[in-house]
């Protein structure tokens, strides 16, 4: 691994990745309210969020580590970094349009209707 890809590997893709798993967590605790048992309430959100982050850690960083890494070879035959800037700025617009509905709306903003807690 050359030193730009580590820098971009830790600076860039590793917090997004954080990000989109604590926008997980928050859907996970959205979604727990439902559960009127606070025992199994608990449970239930420690259980999906162990889930959540080995997802994010074995499949969806990898994933996005990968995909990088090949916009990055193909830029560098290509002769730019066009696409590898392209999907960069795709990646932080959509984490960031995320944390925005989430902030702002609730999570319920990222939800489909059909998932949506009841009033």
């Amino acid at each position: 691994m050359n030193k730009t890809t580590a820098v971009l590997k830790n600076y860039y893709v590793l917090p997004c990745c954080l990000l989109l798993l604590n926008l997980v967590n928050s859907l996970v605790g959205y979604k727990a309210e439902m559960i009127a048992e606070p025992f199994l309430r608990t449970l239930t959100v420690i259980f999906l969020i162990i889930c959540g982050a080995s997802l994010v850690a074995f499949v969806v960083a990898p994933t996005i580590a990968m995909a990088v890494n090949t916009l990055q070879r193909g830029s560098r035959q290509g002769g730019g970094k066009v696409g590898e800037t392209i999907f960069l700025l795709i990646l932080g617009v959509g984490v960031f349009w995320c944390y925005y509905q989430l902030c702002n709306h609730g999570p319920a903003a990222l939800l489909p209707a059909q998932w949506r807690n009841p009033k």
